[in-house]
């Protein structure tokens, strides 16, 4: 919420027509009078983040400068106006942080699978080596189940037939798969 309207936009560019600001004297009073009981309020609300703090601080402190090129010659902003004008700026910017969500790299890469071109080839020839030797409804019911990741009651209604003939060709499948394959049953299960 802003509370006043001359206000710059967020990126502190003049809007055209406006006049600057007078000298940067009073940029430097406006700094020394509010620049420390802004920066305790700022590190507050960020829980000690300092850097961040100092940076709201100087946006502050900037938006209120050129926000008087505006004002009658004696005006200054109150000290209310550059907390609000500061608590709206932290509100701004963690309102950005919660809708971006965080990616840690390292992360990603720990849980990362690597890839294998030839395995991955290796294990795809198998599969489909071991699939083709089942008859039509054992590897109907494997791919719906296993390849698609259907449910046995889905399953049963795209094949027609009861949801326990699915569970029971499932099962009669996976034990021929092993039996054929003792070495790789892990791969069938």
């Amino acid at each position: 919420m802003r509370t006043s309207t001359t206000c710059h936009d967020a990126g502190g560019s003049q809007r055209p027509g406006r006049s600057a600001p007078a000298g940067d004297g009073s940029f430097r009073e406006l700094y020394e009078q509010h620049h420390g009981p802004l920066l305790r309020y700022v590190s507050r609300q960020l829980r000690g983040d300092q850097q961040r703090a100092e940076d709201f601080v100087q946006e502050t402190l900037l938006r209120a400068w050129l926000s008087s090129a505006d004002q009658p010659p004696d005006w200054s902003p109150s000290r209310a106006w550059l907390f609000r004008v500061a608590h709206n700026l932290v509100v701004d910017w963690a309102r950005r942080e919660q809708a971006r969500p965080e990616y840690h790299q390292e992360l990603l890469e720990s849980h990362a699978e690597p890839v294998d071109p030839i395995g991955q080839a290796v294990h795809r020839r198998f599969l489909v080596h071991a699939l083709s030797r089942l008859s039509l409804p054992h590897r109907e019911v494997l791919f719906y189940v296993y390849v698609l990741g259907w449910t046995g009651p889905d399953a049963a209604h795209a094949l027609s037939i009861p949801p326990g003939t699915v569970k029971s060709r499932t099962h009669h499948a996976i034990r021929e798969l092993r039996r054929r394959h003792p070495e790789d049953a892990r791969v069938a299960a």
